[in-house]
């Protein structure tokens, strides 16, 4: 540990370096209070919605993308290095960047949920065409997520197909009855993401047109031209701040059962995967909570670095593996979530059943490449 601050508050620097201080955190706050005003000029010239079911242009979905990008930065830089600001602006300012970020970003989860689930639907049940639904974006998100380890721990119940061009295998009795309820699956699964999806995207409309997001507005004008530093910022080394955020990280991944998530399959991620309770699957929340500390240890390297900042193939590899992580536990949970509609038909409840169990599958693909990332990050940097 003592290696890795070390590295991260002097090496990166290196002895010719001018001395950091507190205006390096003040011009990163005000490149992204630009680019969040950039975002939100452009979002009001296209008239569009975030993103999705709304009709929004693709210039409305980056402009929407752009927004979340910049009031994340801004919110994380404001509780990394918060010692270094105005503690009631900032404390004022914080939460309602959480707030509006998390807002902007409901809709398109529940899109790349829906596009996710398909298309594992479509893998799983070795259909001829791949399920579509009106408005969605399928590709890079959904496409991505089919994993190695996850093909191979589901191919008990189903035979992965890898080429567009292979026919389709001959139905077995527990393949007809996949296929049979993949299509009322999906179209289950289409009704309550899509209303979900409307649902956030009138929320995300009501949101930027409130109040409450002019306030939030008014405040990060202000920002790109002047930072309510705290008086001995001019003078105070951010570095420390930041080292702190890498030890929180560091603590945090040594709190995860990495023994388990050294091996591709864990069956007790299945125990409580439909259980009658709704509530997120326990073993999820230690890894969603790595996630958010890596996030704060990456914008952390940007402020002190810039667009330089030193994150690596690995440290990237591991964030990644995260996302993949939080993606295929929210879809498996809104797989059993339509599991337990009532008065489903039997096929339907078993192609969920299965398709419930691949995403949780995929789930331990994700942990067990960030084990291995993180393997990698730790060894570098311990070596460097």
């Amino acid at each position: 540990m003592a290696q890795q601050h070390h590295d991260l508050t002097d090496s990166a620097a290196g002895p010719a370096a001018p001395p950091v201080t507190g205006e390096a955190l003040a011009g990163y706050l005000r490149g992204q209070a630009t680019e969040f005003l950039r975002a939100l000029r452009l979002h009001r010239e296209t008239g569009g919605g975030p993103s999705g079911s709304g009709g929004g242009t693709a210039d409305a979905v980056d402009a929407a993308r752009a927004l979340r990008r910049s009031a994340r930065r801004i919110s994380a830089s404001l509780h990394t290095f918060r010692p270094l600001l105005d503690p009631g602006w900032s404390e004022e300012i914080r939460p309602e960047l959480a707030w509006l970020s998390g807002t902007l970003a409901l809709e398109h989860a529940c899109e790349s949920r829906l596009d996710r689930l398909l298309l594992a639907l479509h893998r799983l049940s070795g259909a001829t065409t791949v399920p579509t639904q009106t408005g969605s974006n399928t590709g890079t998100s959904a496409g991505t997520a089919v994993s190695a380890t996850a093909a191979t721990a589901a191919a008990t119940t189903a035979t992965t197909t890898t080429t567009t061009q292979r026919t389709a295998p001959r139905p077995t009795p527990d393949r007809g009855n996949l296929t049979v309820g993949a299509a009322k699956a999906g179209a289950l699964l289409d009704r309550q993401l899509t209303l979900a999806r409307t649902r956030a995207h009138s929320t995300a409309l009501q949101a930027l047109g409130s109040s409450r997001f002019h306030a939030v507005a008014d405040k990060v004008a202000v920002l790109a031209s002047e930072v309510p530093l705290a008086p001995h910022a001019a003078t105070t080394d951010p570095r420390p701040l930041a080292a702190a955020a890498e030890e929180r990280l560091t603590d945090a991944v040594a709190a995860l059962p990495l023994v388990t998530a050294g091996h591709p399959y864990n069956a007790e991620a299945l125990i409580h995967g439909l259980s009658p309770d709704p509530a997120p699957h326990p073993q999820d929340a230690p890894w969603h909570q790595v996630r958010l500390l890596l996030r704060l240890h990456r914008y952390a390297l940007e402020v002190l670095h810039g667009d330089d900042a030193p994150l690596g193939v690995r440290l990237l590899s591991a964030g990644q593996a995260l996302d993949r992580h939080r993606d295929a536990s929210e879809a498996a949970a809104a797989a059993a979530h339509a599991a337990r509609t009532p008065r489903i038909a039997p096929a339907t409840a078993y192609a969920l059943g299965v398709l419930h169990a691949d995403q949780r599958h995929e789930v331990e693909a994700a942990r067990y490449a960030f084990q291995r990332s993180w393997q990698k990050q730790t060894i570098g940097t311990g070596t460097s």
